[in-house]
């Protein structure tokens, strides 16, 4: 039997191109629907649920992980000092287009609470100038953090950005969330400090 290879690679990279278009329009169709593709986990839906690729493991109930981070200039950061006040944790990256669109909004935010929580940014890329300049440039003025090893990320089972750890003063992650504008970021901070 003789088999066309011009054929049978004609059909295959059509079924391919089919199979492409036809899972973008789903996506697309749940979007324009109102359903997010993208899902925030929480404890109480898969409370045994190991982070898989895409996937950030749900921390909320759990204990804030006691880890060092780095700074621009000076030495390490353990997360544990950071407690005391309620904590908000931004993990982000210039890269990431949902945490570019974030840091305005956080800058906003820390400066209508104030001292009442403390909100900190994540890097996960070393101690670098041109990420601080970042943030800078978009109105952060509160501390950055570098995960320069990703032992925090590990820690707290980051598989991707933008994510916020809503964290009580007494350490335990009361709150997860992915992307967040700021009406979310004020809701979940005002929840924190009832």
């Amino acid at each position: 039997m003789r088999v066309n290879k011009s054929l049978l690679f004609g059909s295959l990279a059509v079924s391919a191109i089919a199979s492409l278009a036809i899972g973008y329009a789903l996506s697309r169709a749940d979007t324009a629907a109102g359903n997010s593709v993208d899902a925030v986990l929480t404890a109480s839906s898969t409370p045994d649920l190991e982070p898989t690729l895409g996937t950030n493991a749900a921390m909320v109930g759990t204990r804030l992980a006691a880890v060092d981070l780095d700074v621009l200039n000076g030495a390490p950061v353990n997360t544990s000092t950071l407690l005391g006040t309620p904590l908000v944790i931004n993990f982000w990256t210039s890269s990431c287009r949902p945490c570019k669109k974030e840091l305005p909004d956080f800058a906003a935010i820390d400066k209508e609470f104030g001292d009442q929580v403390r909100i900190v940014g994540v890097n996960s890329l070393g101690p670098s100038e041109s990420e601080e300049s970042f943030a800078r440039d978009r109105g952060v003025d509160y501390d950055l953090f570098y995960d320069t090893n990703g032992e925090f990320a590990s820690q707290v089972g980051l598989a991707t950005q933008p994510v916020t750890l809503f964290v009580s003063a007494d350490g335990i992650v009361v709150k997860q969330t992915g992307e967040i504008d700021a009406a979310g970021l004020r809701a979940a901070i005002t929840e924190l400090l009832l």
